[in-house]
This record gives C-alpha cells, structure tokens and sequence, in this order.
C-alpha cells in the first residue's frame, strides 16, 4: 500500500475546497456548449471517462496492493459517482440548475445532520436547510413554460442525485480513510466509466452516433473530465482526509456561492436578491460550524 495522505492543515481546508468547487462549474460551463448536440447522460459519461483516464495515468494504480474488500469499496464508489454526475446532468436538462442544485443539497445537509452531535452543528445544518429552500423557491418562479411532466421528472432526478451524493460523501470518506483516496478514485471513475458505457455509449449512438467522430466532443468532453471531476474529486479526497462526514457535507453549501461567481463571470448569470440571500444563510451556516471546530476529526458517526 502507499503511505497514508497527510491531512491539511485546517487553515487550509476551505482553501483546497474552494478551488476544487471553482474548477467543477468552469467545467459545468463547458459542458453547456455539449447539451445542444449530445444527451446530458452521455455528456456525464465523458466527464467520468475523461477524468479516469486522467486519474490513472497520474496515479498509476496497479501499484497499490488491493483487496477484494477495498476493490468492492472502490467499485461502489465509481458507480455512485458516475451515477450522480448522470442523475445530475440529466435533471439539469428539464429543470432550472439553481432548482437542480437545491434539490441535490438534500443529500449532503442530511449526511451533516444524522453526523452531528453539536447544538452549533445543528444550528447550521438548519441555515443551510432555509437557505436552499430559499434559492429553490427564487429559481422555480418564473418558469410556466416548461410543463409540469417535465419538471416532475426532473425533480425526481435530481432527487436521485442527492441520494447518489450522500452515497458520494459515505463511501468517499471510507476510501480517503485508507490512505489510498485518489487512487481508489482513479479506480472507481474507470470501473464506473466502463460499468455504464454500454448502456450510455449506445443509447447515444441510437440517436446520433456522428458525435463521436466530431473532435470537438472529445476535446471539450475532456475539458469537463479533467475540470469537473479530476481536479475537485482528486481535492475532496485530500479534504476528506482531514475532516469527518459532517463538516465535509457542510462545506458542499459552498457549491451554490461558487456557482453563483462562476455563473456571473462566464456565463453573465447574474444572482437575484433571492438568490443572495440564500447563499448568504449559507455562507453564515458554514461561519457558525467552523468556529471552534477541532482541526481534525475522525470518521463522523453515519
């Protein structure tokens, strides 16, 4: 096995997550110039792809001594990750991504709160909560022209993805926990990459197979993999090895004041009163939890 990760310093720990949280939604970015030509779950499967590929070749994980448990473990955690990314981008596609991301906190806000044990924690979680009820209720206004069918389903995939993500906080603690946290990544990406392609690749490929011979999927697909998934998954792992469940899912509420900036920077989406105000109850959540929190701590109660 290699040696363990070293935990950060705690200083840094925001650091390290708002940089990877930054990196996923230019790679979001990205993304949207695919959806006009390619289905949202193929999109999510090059993501997954592009970012194995990347992982493997960085990390060379035939180096490490597995085992059936750990490779079991490592599996898991690819599949649930992909999953997610899929679940995510295909709601995406039906329903506002404000509304999809509000949606998808209900995954890691309950992951803080069956963790936490401190009155301070719970205080946050319920912040947290008010602010992403608030940015759902700004987001859904305003959007009679997408009918009800559709909406329904995109909610219910985004409900599926906050099941996934939860999934991703659990299983991704277990494997940072072993030391080997990016290699287990690269691992996973690649059996979760390879477990969906035949079911993604030709569901694809019925309705247009011309994308994958236009170089522009693949370089852009690439772009979303390394930005989107390698970099900020490689730096959750880093981050999950210093801090437990509860406080790394608090930390995810930063995804919506990081989505906000990027948002306005590339994509000219500039935040509603509404919608500042939610990230507002959000950012002062994550206050109240960092205060006085121990530097380290170990795996959070499930």
């Amino acid at each position: 096995m290699s040696s363990p990760t070293r935990p950060l310093p705690g200083w840094s720990v925001p650091l390290f997550f708002i940089v990877g949280a930054v990196s996923q939604y230019l790679g979001a970015a990205i993304g949207v110039f695919l959806f006009e030509t390619i289905e949202p779950a193929t999109v999510a499967w090059l993501r997954a792809a592009a970012a194995a590929a990347v992982l493997v070749c960085w990390r060379r994980p035939w180096r490490v001594r597995w085992t059936r448990h750990s490779l079991l473990v490592t599996a898991g955690f690819g599949l649930v990750t992909v999953c997610m990314n899929v679940a995510f981008y295909e709601s995406i596609s039906r329903i506002p991504l404000g509304t999809a991301v509000a949606i998808e906190f209900a995954g890691p806000v309950a992951v803080a709160a069956l963790g936490s044990r401190r009155v301070r924690d719970g205080l946050a979680v319920l912040l947290v909560a008010a602010g992403v009820v608030l940015l759902a209720g700004t987001q859904t206004r305003g959007q009679s022209d997408v009918s009800a069918d559709v909406q329904w389903v995109g909610v219910a995939l985004a409900l599926i993805a906050a099941v996934m993500w939860a999934g991703y906080i659990l299983l991704g603690k277990r494997v940072a926990d072993t030391g080997d946290g990016v290699d287990s990544l690269a691992v996973g990406m690649a059996l979760g990459a390879a477990v969906l392609a035949p079911i993604l690749v030709t569901t694809q490929s019925l309705r247009d197979a011309s994308v994958f011979a236009d170089p522009r999927t693949w370089l852009l697909g690439a772009g979303i993999g390394v930005l989107s998934s390698a970099i900020p998954y490689a730096l959750d792992q880093r981050v999950l090895a210093t801090i437990g469940r509860a406080r790394f899912a608090l930390l995810l509420a930063l995804l919506p004041a990081t989505a906000a900036v990027v948002g306005a920077a590339v994509l000219a989406q500039h935040p509603s009163v509404g919608e500042i105000g939610g990230i507002a109850l959000v950012m002062l959540a994550l206050v109240i939890s960092a205060r006085a929190a121990p530097a380290a701590q170990g795996p959070a109660a499930p």
